[in-house]
C-alpha cells in the first residue's frame, strides 16, 4: 500500500538538512492515512525475549492468568480476559485477551495525588513468568524513547518547536498492551445471523501515537481513501498494514488529531483473520499518552482562515476517561 510510507528516523536525527526534510515530508504525507512505517534501533534480542515471555504467560492456564487481574484498574495494568474490550462503534466485544502495563510515578507526585486511578501500582505476572517484569519494563522504556523521538518529527511537521511534545510526555499515562488473538475457529458466533467475530473491530486509538514493533502474523488493516481528495466514507477501503521487515508501525490517535486541528487524522484500523486463517496472533502495542492534565487544544500553527479551529480544549485525562468507558473497560459501568 504505497500511501503508507517508510521513513528512517535516524535520517531525521543524524542526516543532512535534505534528508531531514525528506523524513518530515514523508511522515506528514503518510499520516494522511494515520499510519507510517519507521526504522528503529531497538535490539531484536529484546523483542524476541519479550514476545517469548508473553507467549509463555498467555499459554498458562486461565486460573494462573486470572491472578494477574487488577480490579479497579480499568485495563490500565494487569490481565484483561477475552470478550471484554469493545470498540466504541460496536456492541460485540473483541476476540482477544491482553496484558497491560504502564508508567510509575514517584509516591507523593502531584500527578499521583490528582489522578490516583491513573497511577496505581503496576501488576506484572512475575510469579508465573520469572523475570518478565524487568523485560517488559525495558521494552516499554525503549519503545517510549522511539515514540518521543518520532513525535519530534511530527512537531516540526506541524510548525511547532521540535521539543513541543517532550514536556507533556514526562510521566504521561503511556500504556503498553500485549495482545493474544486466539484462533478464530474457537470464537463464538454473534448476532441473529451468527456472524463470526473479528479479532478487533474498527476503531481509532485515543492517544497521541501508537507504536507496534512486531506482530506474529498479518491481520492489521488500515482504512484509507483511494486518493487524497476522496471525502465520501463509502469509498474508503481496507488495506493490509505491511511494513518492511523489522520496521515499527506508527499510527495516530484522537489526542493528536485534536492538537493538530485535524491536520493529522486518526488512524482508523481493525484486526481481522483471513478466511480459513485459524492460528493465533500475538502483537504488542504501546499507546503514547501525555500527562492527564495536558489541555488538548489545537496549536496556533494549525489554525487559519481556511482551517478554522475544529476542537475546543479538553483535559487529556477527561477525554481518556470517556473513551475507557466507551470501550467497556470501566468494571462497575459496563455498557456491554
Amino acid at each position: 500500500m504505497d500511501q503508507i510510507l517508510d521513513v528512517d528516523l535516524l535520517d531525521f536525527e543524524q542526516g543532512s538538512d535534505a534528508q531531514r526534510a525528506a523524513v518530515i515530508d514523508g511522515v506528514m504525507n503518510s499520516l494522511s492515512t494515520g499510519f507510517v512505517y519507521t526504522s528503529h534501533d531497538i535490539s531484536e534480542d529484546l523483542l524476541d525475549t519479550a514476545y517469548g515471555m508473553l507467549a509463555e504467560f498467555f499459554n498458562k492456564p486461565q486460573d494462573v492468568k486470572a491472578q494477574a487481574i487488577a480490579p479497579g484498574s480499568h485495563g490500565a495494568t494487569g490481565y484483561t480476559g477475552l470478550l471484554v474490550e469493545t470498540a466504541a462503534i460496536s456492541d460485540t466485544p473483541d476476540w482477544k485477551e491482553m496484558l497491560n502495563w504502564g508508567i510509575q510515578v514517584p509516591q507523593g507526585h502531584p500527578l499521583r495525588k490528582k489522578y490516583a486511578h491513573r497511577y496505581g501500582e503496576e501488576l506484572f505476572p512475575e510469579e508465573a513468568v520469572p523475570g518478565i517484569t524487568n523485560v517488559l519494563t525495558e521494552f516499554r522504556d525503549r519503545t517510549l524513547d522511539i515514540q518521543r523521538r518520532f513525535l519530534r518529527v511530527i512537531a516540526v511537521g506541524i510548525g511547532a518547536h521540535e521539543d513541543f511534545f517532550d514536556d507533556m510526555l514526562e510521566h504521561g499515562t503511556t500504556l503498553t498492551r500485549a495482545i493474544r488473538y486466539p484462533p478464530m475457529d474457537q470464537a463464538p458466533s454473534v448476532g441473529p445471523d451468527t456472524q463470526p467475530h473479528v479479532w478487533a473491530a474498527e476503531h481509532g486509538d485515543i492517544n497521541l501515537i501508537t507504536a507496534l514493533p512486531r506482530a506474529t502474523t498479518r491481520g492489521l488493516q488500515v482504512k484509507v481513501a483511494p486518493d487524497p481528495d476522496t471525502t465520501d466514507l463509502a469509498d474508503f477501503t481496507w488495506v493490509d498494514a505491511a511494513p518492511p521487515e523489522g520496521d515499527f508501525i506508527i499510527n495516530t490517535g484522537i489526542m493528536l488529531e485534536r492538537l493538530t486541528n485535524g491536520v493529522i487524522p486518526v488512524g482508523v484500523h481493525q484486526v481481522v483473520a483471513e478466511p480459513g486463517q485459524n492460528g493465533e496472533r500475538y502483537s504488542v502495542v504501546q499507546f503514547c499518552h501525555p500527562t492527564p492534565w495536558t489541555i488538548l487544544s489545537p496549536i496556533a500553527s494549525t489554525i487559519s482562515a481556511e482551517a478554522p479551529q475544529r476542537f475546543a480544549g479538553i483535559e487529556a485525562g477527561d477525554l481518556l476517561d470517556q473513551v475507557i468507558y466507551d470501550i467497556n473497560l470501566v468494571e462497575d459501568a459496563k455498557r456491554i
